[in-house]
Order: C-alpha cells, then structure tokens, then sequence
C-alpha cells in the first residue's frame, strides 16, 4: 500500500519531468537540442551525468552532448564509437522495458572496448540496490519506425541507489519525447534551409521548391499551408499525406476547410492566439470519425516571392500518446493503486475547494461557530459560541470580542465590541470603511448605535471572500431547506481478522469489492475516496441530516452480505461517522469530526453487532 506522502513526491516528480520535457521545444537547433536532452537528464531525472550519442549519417555513434561532469566531457564529446559495439551493449544485459541495464558483474566484459567511456570515482555502498560505479544504464532513442537515433546514457544516480519502477518509467517517458524532439529537430533544420533557399536564391527557386515539397510530402509528421490574411485567412491550401492520416481526411475534403474549422470547440482561443501571434500551441483536431486528437502545432510565415503574398506553413505533431501517459500519470498520482477510488490527497483536494476560511464572517452566521469545532478552539479565526439568531457570546477570542450576533448587533445597537477586546468604539451613526485586508473583514470606524462600533481587526484580518464562491455551511436541523455536504467516515469492521486469516491477497480482494459496492450505492457526483488501510470516505453534498443517516444504512447494508474470494465466503461489517464540512473549517477537522463520530458509532455497538453490519 502506498504511504499517504508518496502522491505527493510522485506530483513532485511530474511537475520536474513536464518541465525538463517542455525545455526541448524551446531548443532552436538540433546541438542546442542535444544538450538541453543531456541536460533535461541531470537537472530532472535524478542522474548526475547523462551522456547523448548520436547516430551519425554512416553509422557510427558520436558523443554529441554532455551534463553533469565537465572532466567526462573533456574525456568523451566529440568521440565516436563503433555502431556494432552500441548494438553489443544494447543486445546485453537486463531489459528494463525499453531501457537496458548492464550491472558491473556483467560489464567488466566492455571495458576495454572502443566505445567511449567515463566511469565515476565513487566508494562502493554495501546494500542490495546500490548503484555500483561501473553499472551501466543505457535508454535508446528511437524514431516512430524504430529507426535507431541515438543512445542516451546515465550515471550515478544522486540516492545512490539503482532507479525503481517509477524512475525507469521516467527515464523511458523522457527518452521517447527526446527521440521526437531530435527527430523534429532534424526535420526544422531541413525545413529552415529549405525556407533560407526560398526567401534569399531567386534564381533556384524550381530547386528549392522540390527541395521544400520532398520535405514537406515525405515528412514524418503532418505539414500544412494555409492561406494568410483576407477574406479566406486560414483556409488550408496544401495538406501532406500524414496530416491527412492523422486525421482521417482526404486531401481533396482537407482543402475546404481551415484549422478553425476542425479545433475543438473547447481550444478555439488558443489556436487564434498562435495565428496571431506565432509559435508552438497544443489543442484537439477533430478527426473524420468524430473523435479528436491532441497535437502540437507550430507555425511559420512563409513568404511566396519577394513581395508576394505570406502564408502560414503549420508542422501538425501528434501527442496524442504523450497525453495519454501524461493523464495516466496524473491518475497514479491522485487514485488508489488497488482500488482505483480517489486517494487521500485527492479527497482532500476536492474536499479544500468547497471550502473557505472565512467561514461564519462570510457566510453570515449569527453567532454560530462551525459544526463539529469546539467553541473558542479556533483563536487566530476568533470563533467563539453563540446561539443563533439572539443574544450570545457572538465571535470571541483573538478576532470578534463578546457580542451579540449580526442582525441583532445592528437591531439593538450592541454592534461588535472592539476587536482586540478593550471596550466599545465611539457611539453615534458612523458608515464602516471598506472591507480591509490590513485591518480586518470590518476595517474600522464608528457603530450604529450608542457605545458601540466596529474596531481594528487584526484577529480577524484576511482578505474580502471571494464574490463567486459559494459558501458551504451545515444545516442547522431537519427542515426541507436545511441541506449540507456531508462526510460519512467509514471503518471496517472484522477487516483485520481476514487479513490474519486468509492474508492480505484476500484482504486486497475485500477492499476492491467494498469500493465496488460503495461507488455503485451513491450518486453519480458523490465522491468515494480511499483514506489507506480500510478506511474510507464518502462526500455527498445536498443532502440534510435524516437523508445522510439513509446513506449510511444503505452503504452500510450495501457492504455486510458475503463476498466470494477465491472460493470461500468472507463477510465484514462496517461503522459509520457522519460530519459536516462548513467554511471556516479545515479539510482535516472535517475529517476529524466525521471520524470521531464514526468511533462513536463504532464503540456504542457490540463486537457481534458490529459484524451483522
């Protein structure tokens, strides 16, 4: 089971790798490519020296970029080793998916061959994952066909330790998009000497048109050129044959439209910001089945002859895959790995974006503190306890000192005392300031009535709430307007005995059905969420107290009949807290208060009645 952090440390990890990936579409050359892979390598992988070597026009691989040690790349750019040799090293080894580790006590058998080379000086650790100082990993770069480009070598993790499911993963994501951008690279070197010749040698201008349509017709990805400007700004003049594949259109039905024509609805906005402006863009292309697709679409202003007209000349890469690892990713990193259930990080997430912290100032209670936070426990926020519409202890504490609550502070004049507690402000009609972040939700300023008014409040001091959010707060009864988000904690009960019993494959097979049953018993925009061990968790919102207690019977009836597990029968019971979120609360209160009432529930039972559910 994972631990509650690793989500977290995998975002991390994400957030490093898109970054690394989005620097090799800035690169404007194929070296400055290169050295932006070697470099993508060490400042976001992990590794402290990767090395490219590159497939040269007759075979052989050179040392074209270096990062992360500048003695290895004194000793290795620039020097080329035999293809065979690569091929050697690639065919040896561990498979690692599509990376190749060849471990020192196989690699001795490298050392003294013709393949450039550098080992780090580094002491030997003495645990069973430790990367040893003559481990080799190797990551092919590969075009789309297969072809070989190049091979991308790492070393000398920084933990010190061989890389795991997730690092190799990584490595594997960030050499495919290295091969695409070495690829695409070479094809932008070719199409700029193309354009060069176009723009600068009138007299050979039948040569470089050939040169330009054989890059254009034959290139790997999808070209278009669009007319620029008038009447039909836009509209597709030229389309390649992999454009037309990609998106399932003949040529002939490609030029009666424009790319505004196919971009979906949804990246309208960003399709004309990259005509108005140039440059890369991502977005959908609607394909002829209906579908859409992403890709990457740069642009180019192309010039026909000189003072002729301009057209656009659009590269069309398809990403489709990219973002399809990219959405897994995020998946993973959000989700339960067993279940599939959002994990705690996301519940918490989804959980926070209801909520604010401003709380009763906000959402015009009346001397209420929030449900399920003790009176007076929230000092910086300054909740105290009140009693509804009427006289009270109104807001207390570090923010709103003792008074009645809104309406009947204005009705009757008790207004709010001052703020750090020293007294009244100054009788007499006074008009309060703005709202203030330095001062406080009220600013400062006279009262409405005689002695009272509204003082400084640095307890209370936040920022004015946010006009377009909706303030969650819990119903105050039963009655048919009294609706609320509730939390319903729930903890297994006789969980643990099946997993001593049968073992965890059993215990695993338990928790993947209770999810089951939990997602099919709510609604289709309830939230189940995962929180670890058998613990999870329930969101509904716009249900009142009796209509929660109704949920938590169903769910709970939903979990007690038998589960089959590998042909035997196993049955567990389930405990029930029910909370309610408010704003002014914390996701973690909140979770606390639903928990502590499942404990409640849980302790008021029997051990016997607990498994009847």
């Amino acid at each position: 089971m994972e631990t509650e952090s690793e989500p977290y440390v995998r975002l991390a990890s994400l957030r490093q790798l898109h970054h690394v990936v989005a620097r090799l579409s800035t690169a404007r050359s194929l070296a400055e490519t290169l050295q932006t892979v070697a470099d993508g390598v060490v400042e976001g992988l992990g590794f402290e020296i990767a090395a490219v070597n590159l497939v040269r026009a007759e075979g052989d691989l050179v040392v074209a970029a270096v990062a992360g040690s500048p003695a290895a790349e004194a000793m290795m750019a620039g020097r080329v080793g035999p293809r065979a040799s690569w091929e050697r090293r690639l065919a040896m080894g561990e498979q690692w998916g599509a990376l190749r580790f060849v471990p020192y006590t196989e690699g001795w058998v490298l050392d003294d061959d013709d393949v450039p080379q550098w080992h780090s000086p580094s002491p030997v650790r003495q645990t069973p994952d430790a990367w040893h100082p003559m481990d080799r990993l190797f990551a092919p770069l590969r075009a789309t066909d297969g072809e070989l480009l190049g091979v991308l070598s790492v070393d000398k993790p920084r933990n010190g330790r061989r890389p795991g499911a997730w690092g190799c993963e990584a490595l594997q994501m960030f050499a495919s998009q290295a091969a695409i951008a070495i690829s695409n690279a070479r094809l932008r070197s070719n199409m700029q000497r193309a354009l060069v010749r176009l723009e600068r040698e009138q007299q050979a201008l039948r040569s470089s048109e050939e040169s330009f349509r054989q890059a254009f017709e034959y290139a790997p990805s999808g070209m278009a050129v669009a007319e620029m400007g008038g009447d039909q700004h836009g509209r597709l003049l030229r389309i390649n044959d992999a454009l037309c594949r990609l998106l399932g259109r003949p040529a002939s039905a490609m030029r009666r439209y424009s790319f505004s024509d196919l971009v979906h609805p949804e990246d309208i906005g960003t399709l004309l910001n990259t005509f108005a402006e140039g440059g890369r863009a991502e977005l959908r292309l609607a394909r002829r089945d209906g579908s859409y697709v992403w890709v990457s679409l740069r642009n180019s202003v192309v010039a026909d002859a000189a003072d002729g007209p301009r057209y656009l000349l659009t590269h069309v890469e398809d990403i489709e895959e990219r973002k399809r690892h990219e959405l897994q990713l995020a998946h993973r990193a959000s989700h339960d790995a067993l279940t599939g259930l959002p994990n705690g990080a996301e519940l918490r997430a989804r959980l926070s974006n209801r909520l604010c912290s401003l709380g009763e100032r906000a959402a015009g209670w009346h001397g209420h503190g929030p449900t399920g936070v003790p009176a007076g426990s929230r000092p910086d926020d300054g909740y105290g306890q009140g009693n509804g519409n009427g006289h009270g202890n109104g807001f207390g504490g570090h923010g709103y000192a003792a008074g009645s609550g809104f309406e009947h502070g204005y009705e009757s004049g008790d207004g709010f005392w001052d703020l750090e507690g020293l007294g009244g402000g100054p009788g007499g009609p006074h008009v309060p300031r703005a709202p203030d972040a330095q001062t406080g939700i009220f600013g400062s300023g006279g009262g409405f009535g005689p002695g009272s008014g509204f003082g400084h409040g640095r307890g209370a001091g936040a920022a004015p709430p946010d006009p377009h959010h909706v303030h969650t707060v819990p119903p105050k009864g039963d009655g048919p307007g009294e609706k609320g988000l509730a939390v319903l904690f729930c903890d297994l009960d006789g969980f643990k005995s099946i997993n001593d019993r049968h073992g965890h494959h059993c215990g695993d097979a338990v928790l993947i059905e209770v999810a089951r049953r939990l997602s099919d018993a709510v609604r289709d925009d309830d939230t189940v969420a995962r929180l670890g061990g058998d613990e999870f968790v329930v969101l509904a919102d716009g249900l009142g107290p009796a209509e929660a207690q109704d949920l938590a019977v169903r769910l709970r009836n939903a979990i007690i009949p038998p589960m089959q597990v590998d042909g035997r029968s196993v049955r567990v019971g389930a405990s029930f807290g029910i909370g309610w979120a408010g704003c002014g609360m914390t996701t973690e209160e909140v979770l606390q208060s639903a928990d502590q009432r499942m404990y409640v529930e849980k302790r008021s039972r029997s051990k016997g009645q607990r498994r009847a559910g």
